[in-house]
């Protein structure tokens, strides 16, 4: 902690020696310049040191203070004395006579008024002189952290430039000047050499009051850090003419960024990558050759995937943008293109779109169109009692649940040919039916599988979904608050190579990952809130 504590260890008698006293404000003043913190600060710091080391003398029972004086140096030790009418502890409490006799000044005070009583002097003992220097380190060393803390703070979420300091257990000790930062092991780049005495750059993504160790936290595999460096290397972009809408990363390995022309008579791709690639390889290089994708934006999310999706050429894309899903539909030669090498460019895609994209061939989605027309067909046929002609038309005109059937209007099946008033109005009726008497048996079959009230009265749940929690043995709140969101929405997975479809609990229920991550979430607050 510098040259500060150290001054009672050098002389027990320096009390008692003027040029002593005055190195006192010689010490504070170099220790402030260098730790770049208050003189004030420090002399107070000597002061409590000194009065600790006091109290050892003179007894743990008083009130001890210390007045260093800021021109000379002159330490003045007093007792601090309470005036009372009838003292009863005299380390603490003294009585206006007592106080008068001490000092005539006294005479003016009243009681409830604090005196100081003069100590004399005294030579520091190497235990005294040791509990002053730990009272002062810890002082300065605090005093040390909250400047560091405030410089810091409005250097969050910027990019960092030090030198390696040292390694500890596989975190990175970096030297910012007047204070160091750590990046920790998960924040580095994986495979990345970094020795000491190397200069580095990171992302700054926190900075807080910590009572140990770093304050200042950093990062080389955060997506942002990717995002300040382009802000560097493109001038566009540091203008405003071009945004940066999203990013995704795998460290070290790929990333992906989505970037718009504010500016539309701009080329967003094309000023990222510069002249000759000049602008992307400078961020390639800091990245320790990491392959970046630059994505345009588009107002579509299917153009954005197709563009996202790259080098894979996409057929088609089924949006739903309630459930934030997209489906994307291409040809066999370009599957193992859009998934990538174990699932990463679809992975990357999916981060960088905030979408859950389902990937499929031609052949796929023709064969799962058929069975969600048969399934559909089959529910109208056999829970209002139609023809399967009837049936097919029904949801041939966009009709996917009894629910639909339901809620519309008799106006609204009038439009389909074939359909009469009378027809219409008995397809909604049975609809509604149905309904009843499907909420009664769901309602019933929730009591029967056990389900805790916590669970059912569960914000966001609906009776069918409940049901089928029941059905997979997911009976209490703290069951529900365990999963992960992929197990609610469903998704594919890669097993020995193989791309597997896995499906969730609640898929039939076009539930979003969104929609699923808050439920959970929302869960585990209840459940874990204390």
């Amino acid at each position: 902690m510098g040259m500060c504590p150290f001054f009672f260890a050098t002389n027990k008698n320096m009390l008692n020696k003027r040029a002593d006293k005055l190195e006192l404000i010689r010490i504070a003043e170099a220790v402030a310049l260098e730790k770049s913190i208050d003189k004030e600060l420090i002399i107070n710091s000597m002061e409590t040191g000194i009065a600790k080391a006091a109290k050892s003398k003179f007894g743990q029972d008083n009130e001890i203070k210390v007045i260093i004086n800021r021109d000379n140096g002159d330490i003045g030790i007093f007792r601090k004395l309470l005036i009372v009418e009838k003292p009863e502890n005299i380390n603490v409490e003294i009585s206006l006579d007592e106080a008068t006799k001490l000092n005539e000044e006294h005479s003016n005070k009243k009681i409830g008024d604090e005196i100081l009583q003069p100590l004399p002097s005294f030579d520091f003992g190497r235990i005294a002189a040791q509990t002053a220097k730990q009272v002062i380190s810890s002082n300065v060393r605090e005093a040390e952290r909250e400047r560091q803390y405030n410089d810091f703070i409005d250097k969050k979420d910027t990019v960092l430039s030090g030198i390696v300091k040292r390694l500890e257990f596989g975190n990175v000790i970096i030297d910012l000047g007047k204070t160091e930062a750590i990046i920790q092991k998960n924040e580095m780049i994986p495979r990345e050499n970094i020795k000491a005495g190397d200069r580095v750059k990171a992302y700054c993504y926190d900075v807080r009051r910590e009572t140990r160790g770093q304050q200042i936290f950093l990062s080389r595999a955060h997506p942002k850090f990717m995002e300040k460096l382009f802000f560097q290397e493109v001038p566009e972009i540091y203008d405003g003419l071009i945004e940066i809408k999203s990013s995704a990363r795998d460290p070290g390995s790929r990333a992906k960024i989505c970037v718009k022309a504010i500016d539309t008579s701009l080329d967003p791709v094309g000023a990222c990558v510069g002249m000759r690639g000049s602008r992307v390889q400078a961020v390639v290089n800091e990245l320790q050759g990491e392959k970046i994708d630059i994505v345009n934006w588009s107002e579509d999310p299917a153009i954005i995937v197709s563009n996202a999706l790259s080098p894979a050429e996409v057929q088609r894309v089924n949006v739903d943008s309630v459930s934030k899903k997209l489906d994307v539909i291409l040809t066999e030669e370009n599957l193992s293109k859009a998934i990538g090498r174990r699932g990463q460019n679809v992975r990357l895609a999916t981060k960088l779109m905030n979408y859950e994209i389902n990937i499929m061939t031609d052949q796929e989605d023709s064969e799962r169109r058929q069975v969600e027309f048969k399934e559909k067909t089959e529910n109208f046929v056999k829970n209002l009692e139609l023809d399967e002609t009837l049936g097919q038309l029904l949801v041939a005109e966009g009709f996917s649940s009894i629910d639909d059937i339901k809620d519309s209007k008799v106006e609204a099946l009038l439009k389909i040919e074939g359909i009469e008033e009378d027809t219409a109005k008995a397809l909604i009726e049975r609809a509604k039916e149905f309904h009843q008497k499907d909420q009664k048996e769901i309602s019933n079959k929730i009591k029967d599988l056990g389900l805790e009230n916590e669970l059912i009265n569960h914000k966001g749940l609906t009776p069918g979904m409940l049901v089928t929690l029941g059905e997979q043995k997911i009976l209490k709140l703290l069951d529900f608050a365990d999963l992960a969101s992929d197990e609610l929405t469903g998704g594919y997975d890669m097993v020995k190579g193989e791309r597997v479809k896995i499906k969730g609990y609640l898929e039939d229920f076009a539930l979003s990952k969104d929609e699923a991550d808050e439920l959970i979430m929302s869960a585990r607050n209840k459940v874990y809130k204390d």
